[in-house]
């Protein structure tokens, strides 16, 4: 098919394209998928892992408020709090242990 050079209906077949030009070969999902693969890679390398949690509607918005208040992500609000309460839970372990008293003193018989 011939292209009149004074027929400005035709979209232009024989020259390029309008607009910017193609930079990445790859497609927008191409590049979403590889770039999600290296944002993995560079969390793992950080000693980062991945965790899936279902919780429901009502909770989830308490959550959110909370980490709103606090200022934080809701993985900085839970990884807090888990610190938080293993912190507690050592120091009362060693509290208790340390205020036990000996109930029983070993003897040896001859």
């Amino acid at each position: 098919m011939a292209k009149a050079s004074s027929d400005r209906n035709t979209i232009d077949l024989f020259g390029k394209s309008p607009g910017r030009p193609r930079t990445q070969p790859l497609t927008r999902k191409d590049q979403l998928k590889i770039n999600k693969r290296a944002q993995r890679e560079k969390e793992k390398a950080q000693g980062l892992k991945r965790l899936e949690l279902l919780i429901e509607q009502n909770t989830l918005d308490k959550l959110d408020l909370l980490c709103e208040q606090s200022d934080l992500k809701r993985a900085e609000w839970l990884t807090l709090q888990i610190h938080k309460t293993i912190t507690k839970s050592k120091t009362a372990k060693s509290k208790k242990a340390v205020t036990t008293p000996l109930n029983h003193v070993d003897t040896i018989s001859p």
